[in-house]
């Protein structure tokens, strides 16, 4: 298939997920996806190599799983929600991962986490305490 380019294709720093990404991802979330059965998840974790071996993933892919680079795993088609699937089993949090997404430290992400929380309450209040982002 012939994919045309867009305007965000080359915006720095943002990775799309449209129907390319998509078709070319498409093992890496079917992987992800199975993860959903607890015993897939306990066979990833005891053999991760004959685990990926049943989905047909790019080595890129294989690379970004084995080396826990999130960041990697969403530049190549990984669906951010499933980041969740791969990172808590492994006792990596949420805040591990928007660190590695940043390129700081995960004291300096959680730092980031309550300055930008200042205040949230009190707008939390204001519109009725509910949030819709």
């Amino acid at each position: 298939m012939v994919w045309k380019t867009h305007d965000y294709d080359n915006i720095p720093g943002t990775y799309v997920f449209d129907g390319k990404q998509s078709s070319e991802s498409y093992e890496l979330n079917k992987l992800f996806y199975s993860l959903n059965e607890a015993d897939n998840r306990e066979a990833l974790w005891n053999d991760p190599e004959a685990y990926m071996a049943k989905f047909n993933l790019t080595d890129d892919q294989r690379d970004a799983l084995r080396n826990n680079n999130f960041l990697e795993v969403v530049k190549k088609g990984g669906n951010i929600y499933y980041l969740a699937k791969m990172a808590i089993p492994r006792g990596i949090s949420v805040q591990h991962v928007g660190a590695q997404f940043q390129d700081i430290t995960v004291d300096d992400f959680r730092q980031k986490l309550e300055d930008n929380a200042e205040g949230f309450v009190e707008k939390l209040n204001k519109v009725g305490g509910y949030w819709n982002g």
